[in-house]
């Protein structure tokens, strides 16, 4: 799982810029008829299996980022909701219930930094199998 970076310009400020440090990974699992759903909680990194998957076990974690500019400054910051990720044979699957663990109005430190994780939930319909690449964007501006 990748994550566009993306930097939001206000003249009278420090630019802000996105910087992904960690990428979303779901790891291991396979599914049989009728799918199920594979959750990674963006506070802790857990990874929650429900329906017909089984977790093949590997290292699943949570994505990382960090907003700089200035310092002090109330920021939003905004990803999509949901997004589709495919295989290079061309099957789809599909990360929803994007979140975060931003508090409700997020600010850039005294260094003028925002760290956060970011999580959400792989749904799989059907048998499809392979690795699974997609994006998710992630923008930042001043308030």
């Amino acid at each position: 799982m990748t994550c566009n970076q993306r930097s939001a310009r206000d003249p009278d400020h420090k630019p802000l810029t996105v910087e992904i440090r960690s990428q979303l990974d779901f790891s291991r699992a396979v599914a049989s008829a009728g799918g199920g759903v594979v959750k990674i909680d963006p506070a802790t990194g857990t990874r929650q299996v429900s329906g017909n998957v089984v977790d093949l076990g590997g290292s699943a974690f949570a994505g990382s980022a960090v907003v700089t500019g200035e310092p002090g400054r109330p920021v939003r910051v905004e990803m999509p909701a949901r997004i589709a990720m495919k295989n290079a044979s061309g099957g789809e699957i599909e990360i929803s219930n994007i979140r975060s663990n931003l508090p409700p109005a997020p600010k850039l430190d005294g260094f003028g930094k925002l760290e956060f994780s970011f999580g959400g939930d792989l749904v799989v319909r059907g048998n499809v199998t392979g690795t699974f690449r997609g994006r998710i964007p992630i923008t930042a501006q001043y308030e």
